[in-house]
C-alpha cells in the first residue's frame, strides 16, 4: 500500500472539484514536498525526534544538579542518559509550547502555532459535516505535516507512540500526515496494560462510552488494531506489572529500535526521520514493579528515603523507563553505525502536570500544565547526536525556541521549503464559502541561531491570554495552579489538602466534549484549581524573574510596555484559528470502532481504506451487538435529552471515579489495591453491576468489557 501523500491529503476534502482544478491542486501539493537544495550543513542527518508527554521541569536530572537542589529530591531523579546527551549536546534553555498537549502536537507536525492550528483538546469522535476540512479534532486535513515534507526530501519516515493530533479521516492520520510506518494510539492517552481507556488516563468520557482498544497500527501491508498477543497473554492478564512485556511502551522500544536496524543504510540520499512519542509520563501512572524497586533501590542507596507519594514514586519510575528506553534507542543508532551522522531532537508537550493524580513537578517554576505560567509552556528539550558541531556541545542555548520551529528547522536541513503550498490552495477552496482560513506556517528555523547563539523569536504568541516579548511576559485572565512546587512533590501534605478540598483538582473533566467541575460553584472551583485571576495582566521579565515572582503590572516605570504587550496581543488574537469543530459526537465513530473489531480509528471516508477485519466468533458478535446497543442507546439520550441534560446523569459517576486514582500517603510495600481494578478495566461499582444494579449504560459498558476479557483469558469462550 502506497502511503498516503500530500496529493491525496488535499484532493479528499475537496471532493467537489475534479478535472482541471483537481490537477492543479496535484501539481501544486507535488511541488508543496519537492526539494529546494541541498541543507545548511551539506550532508542531511538522520533525525531521531523524541517528544515526552506531560514532563515536569524539575523531573529532569540536569535540573536537580544545582548546588542547592536537595539530596533527596536529586536521589529521586534518575536520567542517566538524558544527561549524558545534554552534556554532549545543547541544552534548550528556552523552549515553548502550548499549555496543553493536542495544541502542542499539532503545532509540531505542521510547524504553525497552537493558536494558528488548535488550541483545544477536543475529542476525536467529535466532527462539524459542514466543515471537510477543519470540522474535526486537531490539524485540519489540508495542512501538510512535517513527515511530509521530509519524505519529500528523501527521507524514511516512521513513527512509533502517541498521535493526539486527530484521527476522523484516513488524512488525519500519521499516514495521512507522511509517516510510512505507526504503531501506536490516536487520543491523549490509555491503559499502558491493556491499550483501553479508562477514565484515568483522559479525563474523558466519549460518546463510544470509552468502549474500545486505542491501539492502532498502519505499514505497507496492515491498517488497522493492533492484534498483539502479549498483552492477552494468560500472564500478562492476571499480573501485568511484573513482566516489562505486558507494557505498552516495550512496543513502542521494540518498534522504534527494530526500524532502525532495519534500516538501509547504504542509501545515503534516503536518511531516517523517526518520530518517538512517548505515552510517559502521561496519566494513568503505571509501570513495570521492577522499576519501582528500582527507584526505590537508588534513592536509599544513596542515602535517601523511601518516596512517601505513591504517585511521586510511580512518576520517578516511569521517568526512569523512559530515561533507559532513551539509552536503548541511541545504543541501536551507534549500533548501526548511524551515530555520527544523527541529530537528535528532544522536547515535552508541556509542562508537567501537578493536579491530583498528575504527579509532575516543575521547581523552581510556577504552575504546571493547563496553565500560561512558565511551568506550563517552558518544556524540557535539548539536541543531541554526532550531527551536532564538536564546539557546541556541552553548551546551553538561552534564545526562545518554538515547538513550532522544528518543523522550519528540519525543512531548513532536509533542503526543502517550509512554505505550505497544499494549504493555500485550499484556502482558494475555502474562501469563498466562507469557512476558516488555513493559517500559514509560523516555523523559525532555529539551526543558525542554535549555532550561534542568538535570539531567533522575540516575540511569540503563547496564547490568547499569554504574549512573550522577550524578556517579558503577559499573563491575562484567569489562570490555573497558580503555585510553586516545592522539590519533594507531591507529598503528603498534598494529598490531605486534596482530600480536605484545597486542590490541586483536575481542570478538564469532560462527558460527551462537555467539561464537568469538580467545585459545587465557581468560587469553588477557582480554589480547588488554585487559580490566580491576572485580570486585565501580569507582567514579569522571564528573564531576571524566571519563577515570576515579581508582577510588574502595577509599577509605573514598566507602564509602557505592560501596555505595549496588551496591545500587541489584543491585534494577534484576531487572528487566531478556531473552526466550529463540532458539538455532538459522531456515533459512525462508535458503529466504525465495532466494526473494525473494537479499535479506535479513522471513521469517515473510509470505504476501502482498512485491512480485512479477522472472522468473527459467535461469541465476539454477540458481544459487539449488546456494546453496540447500548452505544446507540446512549446517543439516542444526547439527542432526546440535550446534551446538558445527558451530560448531567453521568457526571456523579464519572467524578467518582475519576476521585478514586488521587494520590495515597505510604511508605510502599506491594502494588495497590487499585491495580487490580487498573488491570481489569473494570469499574469501583463492580459488585453493584454484578448485582445488576447499573447505574447508567457506561457501568453495563464497563461490566461488559470486564467480561470480555475474562472470556479471552478462558480462550475465547
Amino acid at each position: 500500500l502506497k502511503p498516503l501523500g500530500v496529493s491525496q491529503a488535499v484532493s479528499r476534502p475537496v471532493c467537489a472539484m475534479a478535472g482541471a482544478r483537481a490537477a492543479k491542486l496535484l501539481a501544486a501539493a507535488c511541488l508543496a514536498a519537492a526539494p529546494i537544495g541541498a541543507s545548511a550543513a551539506g550532508k542531511k542527518p538522520h533525525v531521531l525526534l523524541l517528544l515526552a508527554d506531560d514532563y515536569g521541569w524539575a523531573n529532569l536530572g540536569v535540573h536537580r544538579r544545582d548546588a542547592s537542589a536537595s539530596k533527596q529530591a536529586s536521589l529521586e531523579t534518575n536520567t542517566p542518559n538524558m544527561d549524558a546527551l545534554i552534556q554532549q549536546g545543547v541544552h534548550l534553555d528556552r523552549h515553548y509550547a502550548f499549555r496543553i498537549c493536542s495544541p502542542s502536537r499539532s503545532s509540531l507536525q505542521t510547524g504553525r502555532l497552537a493558536v494558528h492550528v488548535n488550541t483545544v483538546n477536543t475529542g476525536v469522535t467529535v466532527m462539524n459535516a459542514s466543515d471537510p476540512v477543519s470540522g474535526y479534532a486537531a490539524i485540519p486535513r489540508n495542512m501538510t505535516g512535517i513527515a511530509q515534507k521530509m519524505r519529500g526530501a528523501g527521507y524514511r519516515t516512521h513513527m512509533v507512540g502517541k498521535w493526539d493530533a486527530g484521527m476522523a479521516t484516513p488524512e488525519h492520520t500519521p499516514e495521512g500526515r507522511g509517516y510510512e510506518s505507526w504503531i501506536g494510539y490516536f487520543q491523549h492517552a490509555n491503559d499502558y496494560w491493556r491499550a483501553t481507556m479508562p477514565i484515568q488516563s483522559t479525563g474523558e468520557l466519549d460518546n463510544c462510552l470509552n468502549s474500545f482498544v486505542d491501539l492502532f497500527e498502519h505499514n505497507s501491508t496492515y491498517r488497522g488494531g493492533v492484534r498483539d498477543g502479549v498483552s492477552m497473554s494468560p500472564k500478562c492478564l492476571a499480573d501485568p506489572s511484573s513482566d516489562p512485556a505486558c507494557y505498552e511502551e516495550q512496543l513502542f522500544k521494540d518498534r522504534a529500535i527494530a526500524i532502525i536496524n532495519a534500516h538501509d543504510t547504504s542509501k545515503a540520499d534516503e536518511p531516517l526521520f523517526l518520530f518517538y512519542s512517548f505515552h510517559l509520563l502521561h496519566t494513568p501512572l503505571q509501570v513495570p514493579e521492577e522499576y519501582l524497586k528500582k527507584v526505590d533501590d537508588l534513592a536509599v542507596a544513596g542515602g535517601g528515603q523511601k518516596f512517601d507519594s505513591q504517585n511521586r514514586r510511580l512518576y520517578a519510575a516511569m521517568t526512569l523507563w523512559m530515561d533507559e528506553a532513551i539509552g536503548a534507542t541511541v545504543d541501536a543508532m551507534k549500533a548501526k553505525g548511524m551515530w555520527d551522522d544523527t541529530l537528535v531532537i528532544f522536547t515535552s508537550d508541556n509542562g508537567g502536570p501537578i493536579y491530583e493524580p498528575g504527579a509532575a513537578n516543575n521547581h523552581p517554576l510556577k504552575g504546571g500544565k493547563y496553565s500560561d505560567w512558565e511551568g506550563g509552556v517552558r518544556t524540557n528539550a535539548f539536541i543531541s547526536g554526532g550531527f551536532v558541531p564538536a564546539e557546541k556541545r556541552g553548551t546551553r542555548h538561552s534564545g526562545v525556541v518554538s515547538i513550532a520551529d522544528w518543523y522550519g528547522t528540519l525543512c531548513e536541513l532536509a533542503g526543502v521549503d517550509a512554505t505550505d503550498t497544499a494549504a493555500a490552495e485550499a484556502n482558494k477552496w475555502l474562501e469563498p464559502r466562507g469557512l476558516p482560513m488555513l493559517r500559514p506556517v509560523d516555523s523559525v528555523s532555529q539551526w543558525g541561531s542554535i549555532l550561534n547563539g542568538s535570539n531567533a523569536r522575540q516575540q511569540l504568541h503563547v496564547s490568547d491570554k499569554a504574549l512573550l516579548e522577550y524578556p517579558y511576559k503577559l499573563v491575562l485572565g484567569k489562570q490555573a495552579y497558580a503555585a510553586w512546587q516545592g522539590e519533594l512533590y507531591p507529598n503528603c501534605s498534598t494529598i490531605e489538602g486534596a482530600k480536605l478540598d484545597q486542590g490541586p483538582a483536575f481542570t478538564e473533566l469532560k462527558i460527551f466534549n462537555v467539561g464537568i467541575e469538580l467545585g459545587d460553584t465557581e468560587e469553588m472551583q477557582d480554589k480547588i484549581t488554585w487559580v490566580e485571576d491576572c485580570k486585565d495582566g501580569c507582567l514579569f521579565n522571564v528573564e531576571e524573574d524566571p519563577t515570576e515572582h515579581v508582577n510588574l503590572a502595577a509599577d509605573a516605570g514598566h507602564a509602557d510596555i505592560l501596555n505595549k504587550l496588551k496591545a500587541d496581543l489584543e491585534e494577534l488574537n484576531k487572528g487566531i484559528f478556531r473552526p466550529l469543530r463540532g458539538v455532538v459526537a459522531s456515533v459512525e465513530a462508535c458503529e466504525n470502532g465495532v466494526a473494525i473489531g473494537g479499535y479506535y480509528g479513522p471513521f469517515k471516508d473510509v470505504e476501502g481504506w482498512y485491512s480485512p477485519v479477522p472472522p468473527k466468533t459467535p461469541g465476539q458478535a454477540q458481544m459487539e451487538a449488546m456494546l453496540l446497543k447500548g452505544i446507540h442507546a446512549v446517543n439516542k439520550q444526547i439527542v432526546e435529552q440535550g446534551l446538558a441534560e445527558a451530560v448531567k446523569s453521568y457526571a456523579p459517576s464519572i467524578r467518582q471515579r475519576w476521585m478514586s486514582s488521587l494520590d495515597k500517603c505510604f511508605l510502599p510495600t506491594v502494588a495497590a489495591e487499585d491495580d487490580v481494578i487498573v488491570v481489569l478495566g473494570i469499574s469501583s461499582e463492580a459488585p453493584a453491576c454484578l448485582g445488576g444494579h447499573f447505574l447508567n449504560h457506561f457501568d453495563i459498558i464497563v461490566f461488559l468489557r470486564t467480561r470480555q476479557h475474562t472470556r479471552r483469558e478462558q480462550g475465547g469462550a
